[in-house]
């Protein structure tokens, strides 16, 4: 299929590609076109910002999760419904697993798309020194997929001078610049970016965003070379479905505390035949009516600890259906507020769930990052005894019970540890399971689920 697609990246994080990608991809949406947007990668929190400007979710590419050809499919069986893709990559453009491989990277993923690249460039500090800086990305790799570059937090008086300085001796166009904008940065938190619902007026520097880009950077280039992408091919998988027209009811909370889901995952428990039933554990006073099942999605409890704490019915309500069998999913965040209590981001303790008698504590620093593959040393809800899953682990809390239903094992390093409280009902731990890695798992927690009588 003709399915027109760019990829913005960087030679490294802090570039300014997320804020630039959403400045684009707000100008497309303006222009009136159709637009779906994707990030490398294993980030929750880029598609989001991605989310608010096209209107619709957003999802990840990450060739350590799936294979070239899953991953086609990911990106094809959205990208068919849009007129234009915006690929935002991650990190700097090379780097992928352990530091040390090219593996999962944006260059892996641009690769398995067959994507043209913009590099977005940082110019603060530099001047023609950035010649030496882009000529070295475009000959690392080959074949070459770098076809133009953006030049960020660069003044406008040394723009014209730079882009024929640029093109005269590299052979990259250079379609526009984006002057210093502080006004219109995004802020940051200990997961990356502040959540979009925290960005005041988003909306208002989005736009303001967009305009400046279309007065600075030849958005008719950019979408000249996404239309020029090659045809792409890919495969709809066989996934198991629920006989007849039965479905299986599954509770997700989904609030500014749980909101880090991978769209892909919800998709293909829909696909397996799940009707997904949101709730907000910060809100909602008792779970949803019927539901056979609960996923208790990461995100931010630490920030919201004192208002789910006051949420006495639903900690109880949640507390009783875990304890009781009903099948749940909790990863990092969800699994925070099973335990006895949480320390929040403000130092002080908050009863939590209290389906696991112990606490979690701030530790100040990352633990335990980065990518891993898990294997079931028991067998249990997700998966049988010697099955394996993917995921990523990234969180600044503690437990003291983490658990070791699976040993996790990180890429290309000999680095592996015990985690997760795994049972027949329960998948509870840190690490954040991407589904396609093996679609087994989701339909193992489909299958208890129906079995669960309401």
């Amino acid at each position: 299929m003709k399915l027109p697609r760019v990829m913005l990246s960087a030679p490294a994080s802090g570039s300014g590609k997320t804020l630039i990608t959403c400045g684009i991809l707000q100008a497309f949406v303006n222009r009136g076109y159709k637009t779906a947007s994707f990030k490398c990668g294993p980030d929750y929190i880029d598609p989001m910002f991605h989310s608010r400007v096209i209107g619709t979710e957003s999802g990840n590419l990450d060739t350590f999760f799936t294979d070239y050809k899953t991953t086609r499919y990911l990106f094809g069986h959205i990208a068919s419904e849009a007129e234009i893709s915006v690929i935002e990559g991650v990190m700097g453009y090379y780097d992928g697993l352990g530091g040390i491989s090219e593996r999962a990277s944006s260059a892996d993923v641009a690769a398995a798309l067959e994507a043209p690249v913009v590099l977005v460039v940082n110019c603060r500090g530099m001047s023609i020194s950035v010649l030496a800086l882009i000529k070295g990305f475009l000959e690392f790799e080959r074949p070459r997929r770098i076809q133009g570059v953006i030049l960020n937090q660069l003044p406008a008086g040394l723009y014209q001078d730079l882009k024929d300085e640029i093109e005269s001796r590299i052979p990259v166009r250079v379609l526009g610049y984006v002057p210093k904008t502080e006004e219109l940065a995004l802020e940051s938190r200990h997961l990356g970016l502040v959540l979009p619902d925290e960005v005041e007026k988003l909306k208002e520097k989005l736009n303001r965003l967009a305009s400046l880009l279309e007065e600075t950077v030849d958005l008719d280039a950019l979408m000249a070379m996404a239309y020029e992408a090659p045809e792409l091919a890919f495969e709809t998988p066989k996934l198991p479905k629920l006989s007849g027209t039965s479905t299986v009811r599954i509770g997700v909370a989904r609030d500014e505390a749980f909101c880090f889901t991978y769209r892909d995952n919800l998709h293909m428990l829909e696909q397996m035949g799940a009707e997904l039933v949101p709730f907000s554990p910060l809100s909602d006073q008792n779970l949803p009516e019927g539901i056979q099942g609960l996923i208790l999605s990461g995100g931010y409890p630490e920030l919201h600890a004192a208002r789910l704490s006051e949420n006495q019915s639903m900690r109880e309500e949640i507390r009783r259906a875990v304890t009781g069998g009903i099948p749940c999913i909790a990863e990092c965040g969800g699994f925070l507020y099973l335990h006895r209590s949480l320390e929040g981001e403000d130092g002080k303790t908050y009863p939590m769930a209290g389906v696991f008698d112990a606490a979690a504590y701030r530790t100040g620093k990352l633990s335990r990052f980065g990518y891993i593959t898990l294997t079931a040393r028991q067998s249990q809800l997700l998966l049988p005894e010697g099955g394996q899953i993917r995921g990523h682990e990234f969180h600044y809390w503690e437990s003291e019970s983490c658990g070791a239903s699976m040993r996790a094992k990180k890429p290309l390093r000999k680095r592996s540890w015990d985690c997760v409280h795994g049972s027949d009902t329960l998948y509870a731990g840190f690490p954040h399971l991407f589904f396609w890695s093996n679609p087994e798992a989701a339909w193992n927690f489909l299958k208890k689920c129906g079995e669960w009588i309401c």
